[in-house]
C-alpha cells in the first residue's frame, strides 16, 4: 500500500510513518500537492558467509607461477 502525507504531518507523525514502512508500506512525501521523497522499507544488505559457495571454483592452476611476459607487463 503506497501512502501519501505532506511534509508537515511526515515531521509530525514520522514515528507512525516508520512503522507503516516497517511493516512493508510505503510513503511518498509531498510538498505543495508534488512528490518529493518515498519512505520504503530498507533493504538486507549484510553480507552472509559463503552465500556464494559454488558459485566460483578456484583454479587447479592458481598458485602456479605467472608468464615472464605476464609479470613483465604488470612492471611497467
Amino acid at each position: 500500500m503506497t501512502k501519501s502525507v505532506g511534509v508537515h504531518e511526515a515531521k509530525t507523525h514520522l514515528s507512525r510513518l516508520l512503522e507503516d514502512v516497517a511493516a512493508g508500506n510505503e510513503v511518498t512525501i509531498t510538498r505543495r500537492g508534488a512528490p518529493v521523497a518515498r519512505l520504503v522499507p530498507a533493504r538486507d544488505t549484510r553480507r552472509r558467509f559463503g552465500m556464494d559457495h559454488g558459485v566460483f571454483a578456484v583454479p587447479d592452476d592458481f598458485d602456479a607461477p605467472l608468464p615472464d611476459q605476464l609479470l613483465a607487463d604488470f612492471e611497467r
